[in-house]
Order: structure tokens, then C-alpha cells, then sequence
């Protein structure tokens, strides 16, 4: 199992994901509601382990 490097930066509800090759994707965080820029998909997170996520249109399906 090789390591990866992986970094998050957060300015308020914006998150940036810094890769190995650098700025991989963004996302924004709004309360439960969250939205990623490289699958474009939309996740809600429901009471308890649950949550829900659209499949998005991006590179990554």
C-alpha cells in the first residue's frame, strides 16, 4: 500500500484539495450540503453514519 500525499486547505466554505501534482479539485461546504468541482456531484449528509450523493458529471464516475 504505497502513502499519497493529500492536503486540504479551508477558507471559510470553500475547501482546496492539494494533490501530488498539485490543486487536484475544490469543493464548497454548506452546513450538510456539499459540492465537489472535479465530479461536480452534490452529497448530503443524513442523521447518523448515513449520507447521500448524487453521481455528478465529472471526469471521475
Amino acid at each position: 500500500m504505497p502513502l499519497m500525499f493529500r492536503k486540504i486547505y479551508k477558507v471559510g466554505p470553500i475547501h482546496f484539495n492539494f494533490g501530488r501534482h498539485g490543486l487536484s479539485s475544490w469543493s464548497i461546504k454548506i452546513g450538510k450540503w456539499s459540492w465537489n468541482s472535479r465530479t461536480r456531484a452534490q452529497r448530503v449528509d443524513l442523521p447518523g453514519p448515513l449520507s447521500w450523493r448524487s453521481r455528478g458529471s465529472g471526469a471521475a464516475k
